[in-house]
């Protein structure tokens, strides 16, 4: 393979998904808080396997599409941009990439040290150089989001993430490549010891039976593994294009307004391809008899029913709760997606739900 390779069609979904996350997520960060007036003196954005910055047929890196986004944001007039304010830290290890990648964006962009923000392009490995960098930077203590989209290498101590969730408002994005599942046996045990944080994390995962549906149990364990370096909140999904291999990424933030902010980043993502996104506890939802038209007039859709349906199979629960459920604990769900399940569910004869107008703190049960 060249300096540059086709855009794999997975590749293009997360693509169109990071574009609507990340401008979501510069103006929460740099603009004032509403309730406080106050805002972030330092904001530091890394990707730590940035490529090359271009692809075979032409399309933009994430570096180039990330940071044209930033300098070009509908609201880059109230972020205060500043060299001392606002970071990208891109890291790629092959040295063909990186020469490109600096290439690319002085091409794109002009000298990279008269920007409005500063802008570093390091050549070194994601896991190795991830923290003495940031630590460089200066970026400790201030708002982090790191990005680790290896494709196929998913090697990143877990040790990088606990530094990172140990910060303010800060978050992570790790993707497994559609390789890493089947390649797993290849990998060197000490180094999935140190992604997952120690073998007794993982080993029974490897030990079980191989199936086509390993990568949820993967997936699941990784979930845990954030966790347990201080990321309160985990998303995971597979991302499904309409041709190709899927892909998968976990996603760590400390604050329900994160997990907020990326399900609507994913409802904004243009699907007219075919693309979607696919709960890992979802195997194959079938579509109710009777389907039930709510609100904006969509069908409610079967993976929706079969977690609302999974999740009162343990018990009754408030609406409050089972949408406090769906924000948290499921891919892609938002808080406001229960009431349309709860509609579609009773009209099918699956729920029991209280006569009249369902509130908050209606309870809901399995019929």
């Amino acid at each position: 393979m060249g300096v540059l390779w086709p855009l794999e069609p997975a590749t293009g979904a997360k693509h169109r998904l990071y574009k609507s996350y990340f401008d979501a997520w510069w103006p929460i960060l740099l603009q004032p808080s509403p309730s406080s007036g106050r805002s972030w003196s330092k904001v530091t954005f890394l990707d730590a396997f940035a490529g090359p910055g271009r692809y075979e047929a032409g399309e933009e890196g994430s570096p180039v599409f990330n940071l044209r986004g930033l300098l070009n944001h509908a609201h880059v007039h109230k972020m205060g941009l500043s060299r001392e304010r606002v970071q990208l830290l891109f890291i790629e290890k092959d040295r063909a990439a990186y020469e490109h990648l600096v290439n690319e964006l002085h091409k794109n962009f002009g000298p990279l040290d008269q920007l409005p923000v500063r802008v570093e392009v390091r050549r070194g490995e994601a896991g190795r150089d991830s923290v003495a960098l940031l630590t460089e930077l200066k970026a400790w203590g201030q708002p982090i989001l790191g990005v680790f989209d290896s494709w196929g290498n998913v090697n990143t101590p877990l040790s990088v993430m606990g530094r990172i969730a140990a910060n303010p408002a800060s978050e992570v994005i790790v993707t497994f490549g559609p390789n890493w599942f089947s390649r797993r046996k290849e990998l060197n045990e000490d180094i999935v010891d140190g992604v997952f944080g120690g073998r007794e994390h993982w080993t029974h995962v490897a030990a079980a039976r191989d199936s086509e549906d390993m990568w949820r149990a993967w997936l699941d364990s990784y979930r845990q593994a954030l966790h347990r370096v201080g990321f309160d909140h985990r998303l995971q999904f597979e991302v499904v294009p309409k041709t190709g291999q899927p892909l998968y990424l976990v996603f760590g933030t400390k604050h329900p307004r994160g997990v907020e902010v990326m399900k609507d980043a994913m409802w904004r993502v243009d699907k007219s391809d075919g693309m979607r996104f696919r709960d890992p506890r979802v195997r194959n939802a079938v579509a109710l008899g009777q389907v039930s038209l709510f609100d904006d007039g969509e069908v409610t859709d079967p993976e929706l029913l079969t977690l609302v349906e999974q999740r009162l199979c343990q018990g009754p629960a408030s609406v409050e709760q089972l949408e406090q459920w769906l924000l948290l604990e499921t891919s892609q769900w938002r808080a406001r997606d229960a009431r349309r399940a709860l509609h579609s569910l009773d009209g099918n004869g699956r729920v029991i739900v209280p006569a009249g107008r369902l509130t908050k703190a209606s309870v809901v049960s399995l019929r």
